[in-house]
This record gives C-alpha cells, sequence and structure tokens, in this order.
C-alpha cells in the first residue's frame, strides 16, 4: 500500500508539470500573518522564560543572562522550523493561508528551514547590530531601528521578480498563497 499525501500539501508544493506557479501572498498579508505570529510567539517564549528561570533559579550573573538569549533563540528556531517542516506553515501562517515551501519538495528539508530561519533574521539583525554600534538603549531608539530594519527587508520583496522577500529567495522557498479552505476543499472532490 502506497502513503498519499494530502492533496493541499501536494498542490503547493509541486505543482503539476504546465501548471501556473501558486501565487504569492500580497505583501500586506505577509506583514499581517507576521503580526499575528510576534503575538504567537511571545507566548512561546514567555514560556520558555518561565522554564529557563525555574531551571537556572533565576539567576542574574551575565552568563545565565547570555543564556537565556541562547535559550531564547534556539527555542524560536525550534518553533519555526518544526512548523515549517512539518506543515509548511505556522499557527499564524495557516490562519492567513500562508505555506512556505521548497519548489521539486513534498516538504521542507530540516537544512533548508533551519537556513531560513538564519537568514530571516535579517529584518532584525541589522537594526540589533546598528544599536550595539552605537549604544542605543532606550526603548524608542530600539523600536525606531527595528521599524526601519523592517521596513527596509519588506522592501526586498519589491525588487523581486516573484515578489518574495530576500531570506527566501536565498533560502530557495518561497511563500505561496493557499486557496479557501471551501475552494480546496470542492477542487479535491472535482477530481
Amino acid at each position: 500500500m502506497r502513503a498519499t499525501k494530502p492533496a493541499a500539501l501536494h498542490d503547493a508544493r509541486q505543482p503539476a508539470a504546465g501548471a501556473p506557479t501558486p501565487a504569492t501572498p500580497t505583501l500586506k498579508r505577509r506583514l499581517t500573518a507576521m503580526l499575528y505570529e510576534f503575538f504567537l510567539l511571545f507566548a512561546v517564549e514567555m514560556l520558555a522564560v518561565l522554564l529557563y528561570i525555574l531551571a537556572t533559579g533565576n539567576r542574574q550573573e551575565a552568563p545565565f543572562q547570555t543564556g537565556l538569549k541562547l535559550f531564547l533563540f534556539i527555542v524560536t528556531g525550534a518553533y519555526f522550523t518544526w512548523s515549517w517542516t512539518n506543515t509548511g506553515h505556522t499557527l499564524a501562517m495557516k490562519t492567513w493561508r500562508i505555506q512556505v515551501v521548497k519548489p521539486g519538495h513534498a516538504r521542507l528539508p530540516w537544512s533548508t528551514a533551519i537556513a531560513r530561519y538564519l537568514l530571516a533574521w535579517g529584518w532584525f539583525a541589522p537594526a540589533l547590530i546598528v544599536c550595539a554600534v552605537f549604544g542605543l538603549h532606550a526603548r524608542g531608539e530600539i523600536a525606531i531601528a527595528l521599524a526601519i530594519g523592517v521596513v527596509a527587508w519588506s522592501l526586498t520583496a519589491l525588487f523581486d521578480r516573484d515578489r518574495q522577500f530576500l531570506h527566501d529567495r536565498l533560502a530557495g522557498t518561497r511563500l505561496v498563497a493557499l486557496p479557501k479552505p471551501a475552494l480546496r476543499f470542492r477542487a479535491e472532490h472535482e477530481n
């Protein structure tokens, strides 16, 4: 007996020969999904902070503060890479019917998901580096630097022929818009 893939995953990831490439979600839709993702990720990270505090006895020395940052980086990476390799989307991406795919693959390979996660830090890393170099510590200064970085990274999609963000282009992935559930259900049953 042969294992089958759900039709929605198969269709979004491997278009049939000669079929048009799935549509790229609008920039507004992707940024809205990212805002929703922020709130979901905030909850995940608060749980991670609680676990870290319980495990370390809430020690405040520099090595423990660095350890917390590293732990959050790993927890965040695990959240995203597991979601992308398992279903192709996080909960926020699923809500907004967005899926990350690698053309020619039924599932995103772990190596690609990890590369995409690291490259996606391009949204924030340059701003954080600027803050560190120039000694910006006030919340307002950091917020402005991050906002400029997010806007600049968003603009990379406008210069890409497929309207993909720079980290997707570099990772060899793409975001695709999934059809509304009713349309997808109807399309599956017409075949």
